[in-house]
């Protein structure tokens, strides 16, 4: 059934279609669509071979006799919103007359207006004491408009929205959502493109997981999140949408604005961009409602008795459409209307005025509030909202409906005339050229105001300062982990899954934390949580799992504590951000463990990690399995010799890469102090490796190294040839074997350092250099590395299973020579000694190192030099492994 199906009986086709209406208007549209499907089912069980359509007809989804009695005050409403353009327009005019460097976006807020003005003023809640507020994810590019509301409600000032994209000396504002840099007003990050929904997804699944644990009373909250048609091409735009239908969140509302247009051009200009998106949404599972088409169509469907302009709208392909808005009447009927003598029979006693009035559907107030409404009172799915406008709408010839309208910054004086005359704002002639912003009356004040005090209070808001702080336990509470392991060997993934396991059976915060794990659970020894505290599922365990015999069985269940996300990395971050921010989001602070393969964290959602930091995030990563001479068997794919380089780069993010049990116990207590006591906006990064081997105790007094990312861990009283061995993570274990090694075979001895974050020492150096600089007749300050080999005698050599830029960063705060080693290159498949071997860190290499350098310093001769070289086997002509 490929080719197009000729009716072969019309009366009989007629006849169907009467008794479908028949069924509508006696018993309503579910009585028809249950009859239709049973239809289908019978037809499909007989044989036939029914084609699926995921898609509806190129109309409106709610038809014009169920439109919904609008609430507010329409003239007033479309005055407002009048202003509301014309202000946001001149944040951006205004800004890039004084330089277009600074940039901004007109065209986004104009095609949307119609959209945040409805949402904002019947719909979104604020977070209080009666209700716990909705989420909103502001699509990026329309901030001038939500900014300019602000301006109209008195919460931001003229000098703000002058400063925008200025905020060095603090008195702008940001360029986009950034709840770094605007703290008590942005709750989401969004410009980078497909985060936004994603994020929104992962915030509406954890708003039911606080729900089913008991932590919140959601009722009614919902998530918005407000998109551009050509961000849905992003990978993440749609990569989590059958997890949004499959676990039932109606809390949750996409709304796609479908102005047809990306940044360069038509986002489907062959096709149908709205068409396409309903059938991935509705084929996912979801609600949609698609609104294409303003009131002033209504009349014309009506009257369409030969359907043609029906078939005319479903045939229009998105790049004419877009053009069709970028000329005028004149051309719309010619081009448009035109192409059928029925379709131009509807329109014959139209003015070209009339016909360029038709608004498309995003621009009608009356007919996005029912969108709206209907979407808030969906049940069992979560909605998608496909509603079309135009890009650039009211811009007139600087860029309404043209592709040059995204990068539309300034606009001229008659341009600013035709945009004036088109909404009627109160700008004489004199003034114009300045565009300046236009301040409501008391009238409008009142109404704007009244709404949002009916709403809850100002939108948007972040609230943080009021998020209660955590009893946290005492460090002892971990003793068992400050204590050596005797003759046992574990791996520091063990040490942490034993933190983690103390930490969950707190009667204080034990129900605040939050294991996250990409299907992983095993690998990190973990499996013990599921029995104990279950695996996450709003549907429960509808199955008997088949390991249910066992002590440690698959337990899934609607009060779960574990969130488990299958392959899935970028949906484990996404839950991670969700439960790092419910501090602010939802005003209950929970403490989430992320742990995953560390290869695939950084470096596979870097993007989600950025935006944690800006999201202000607090919780703990845990990079498993990490090192890339550790995870031997896995092979290049897999072995990260980087992650904490990636880590150095996002400001927030504090990273440690421990060796011993008792330094990820001292590490987890001091980022639960930080985070959850003293609410700083930082998150902890550890790595975790899967190499066992026995732990010491706790040095005396090494808490505060452990800290700061650097600590003695043993001393040898000098020999005649001293030096200092530095390391961090398993190939801390080799330091240790080559300083056995150097002081049997050349009486050399060691002071070995353990460095659980050459980043957090990198930190304090270029603290310490900045203040000097800019405090140059000052006591100069001392870095801590610094200090702390002040009083250290010989060289040091450090080594790590990363990249040499990883140590490096501390060379220029060692007083002491300083040779590192590192694992640059690309991994690959073999054992731990040869991998070790091969990237120059084990302890041959070390031992061999920390020879050179001492002969460097005239400690040993040339034939002790050879003789190391000889005994370590050291081959000067090896392939550089950076190169292999």
């Amino acid at each position: 059934m490929n080719g197009p199906i000729h009716d072969i009986d019309p009366i009989e086709t007629a006849e169907w279609r009467d008794a479908v209406a028949d069924v509508i208007e006696r018993d309503g549209t579910e009585r028809a669509h249950f009859l239709l499907d049973k239809t289908v089912q019978e037809a499909r069980e007989q044989g036939s071979n029914l084609p699926f359509s995921a898609t509806t007809s190129y109309q409106n989804s709610i038809p014009a006799d169920m439109q919904e009695p609008y609430p507010g005050d329409l003239e007033m409403e479309w005055r407002i919103r009048t202003i509301n353009r014309w202000n946001a327009m001149a944040t951006v005019v205004r800004r890039n007359k004084i330089s277009s460097e600074y940039g901004g976006h007109i065209a986004s807020f104009a095609s949307s207006a119609v959209m945040y003005d409805i949402g904002l003023n019947h719909f979104w809640r604020s977070q209080g004491e009666s209700h716990g507020g909705d989420l909103v994810f502001f699509q990026g590019h329309v901030i001038p408009g939500i900014y300019a509301r602000s301006f109209m409600e008195g919460r931001l000032t003229e000098e703000q929205l002058l400063n925008f994209r200025s905020e060095v000396d603090g008195k702008g504002l940001s360029s986009y959502p950034h709840p770094w840099l605007m703290p008590d007003y942005w709750q989401f990050p969004t410009v980078s493109m497909g985060l936004g929904p994603l994020c929104a997804i992962y915030q509406a699944r954890f708003m039911k997981y606080m729900h089913n644990r008991g932590h919140i009373d959601m009722a009614d909250r919902k998530v918005w999140c407000f998109l551009g048609d050509g961000e849905m091409d992003e990978p993440e735009s749609l990569g989590a949408i059958s997890l949004a239908a499959r676990e039932d969140l109606d809390n949750l509302i996409f709304v796609i604005n479908c102005n047809l247009q990306r940044l360069d051009g038509p986002v489907r200009g062959n096709g149908k961009i709205v068409q396409e998106l309903e059938g991935e949404f509705r084929g996912s599972g979801w609600n949609v409602i698609k609104l294409l088409w303003g009131q002033g169509w209504d009349e014309l469907l009506e009257n369409d008795t030969s359907g043609m302009l029906r078939r005319l709208m479903e045939e229009t392909v998105d790049g004419d459409y877009q053009t069709f808005k970028s000329k005028d009447g004149a051309y719309v009927r010619e081009h448009f209307f035109g192409k059928y003598p029925e379709t131009a029979a509807l329109v014959k006693d139209w003015t070209d005025e009339q016909i360029f009035g038709l608004r498309r559907g995003g621009h009608d107030p009356e007919k996005v509030y029912t969108a709206f409404k209907n979407a808030s009172e969906t049940k069992g799915q979560p909605t998608c909202l496909l509603i079309k406008t135009v890009k650039g709408y009211g811009m007139g010839n600087a860029g309404e409906g043209q592709n040059i309208t995204h990068q539309q910054k300034k606009m001229a004086e008659d341009q600013l005339h035709a945009f004036r005359d088109r909404f009627k704002i109160p700008v004489s002639d004199a003034d114009l050229r300045s565009a300046p912003f236009v301040k409501l009356d008391d009238e409008q004040k009142a109404y704007l105001a009244a709404r949002r005090k009916e709403l809850g209070g100002a939108f948007p808001a972040r609230k943080w300062k009021d998020s209660p702080k955590l009893e946290i336990p005492d460090l002892s509470v971990f003793g068992a982990q400050l204590k050596s392991t005797g003759q046992r060997e574990i791996s520091t993934t063990m040490a942490f899954v034993r933190v983690l396991t103390t930490l969950l059976r707190d009667k204080k915060i034990g129900k605040q934390i939050v294991p996250i794990v990409p299907d992983e659970s095993r690998t990190f020894g973990m499996e013990g949580l599921f029995r104990s505290v279950g695996i996450y599922n709003p549907k429960g365990q509808m199955y008997t799992p088949e390991d249910a015999e066992q002590m440690m069985f698959y337990k899934e269940s609607k009060t779960g504590q574990i969130l488990q996300e299958g392959i899935n990395e970028a949906g484990g971050m996404a839950d991670w951000i969700a439960a790092a921010t419910s501090y602010s989001v939802h005003g209950v602070p929970m403490i989430p463990f992320y742990i995953y393969y560390s290869m695939f964290g950084f470096q596979r959602i870097g993007d989600l990690a950025w935006a944690a930091g800006d999201s202000r995030a607090r919780g703990f990563m845990l990079g498993g399995t990490a090192g890339r001479t550790t995870l031997n068997g896995e092979g290049l794919q897999h072995e990260d010799g980087h992650s904490h380089v990636l880590a150095s780069t996002i400001p927030n993010c504090i990273s440690y890469d421990p060796t011993f049990s008792h330094e990820v116990a001292v590490i987890v207590h001091h980022g639960l102090q930080r985070m959850y006591v003293d609410q700083e906006d930082v998150f902890f990064y550890l790595t975790l490796m899967n190499e066992n081997y026995i732990h010491p105790d706790m040095p005396e007094g090494s808490e505060e190294g452990i800290i700061k990312g650097l600590y003695k861990l043993s001393a040898e009283t000098p020999a005649a040839r001293h030096l200092n061995l530095m390391g961090s993570g398993t190939i801390l274990k080799q330091v240790m074997d080559a300083a056995e090694m150097l002081k049997r075979d050349f009486d050399v001895s060691s002071d070995i350092w353990s460095a659980t974050s050459f980043n957090e020492l990198a930190r304090d150096g270029q603290d310490a250099e900045r203040w000097n600089r800019l405090n140059p007749l000052e006591t100069p300050r001392v870095p801590y590395v610094t200090d702390i080999l002040s009083k250290a005698s010989g060289p040091v050599i450090a080594a790590t299973d990363y990249m040499k830029n990883y140590a490096e960063q501390i060379r220029a705060y060692v007083p002491q020579s300083y040779a590192v080693l590192g694992t640059d290159g690309f991994g690959r498949s073999d054992s731990r000694v040869n991998l070790r071997r091969f990237f120059e860190v084990d302890a041959n290499h070390i031992a061999a190192a920390a020879m050179v350098e001492l002969y460097k310093q005239d400690a040993v001769s040339r034939s002790d030099l050879e003789a190391a070289m000889a005994k370590y086997s050291i081959d000067g002509n090896k392939p550089n492994p950076r190169l292999v």
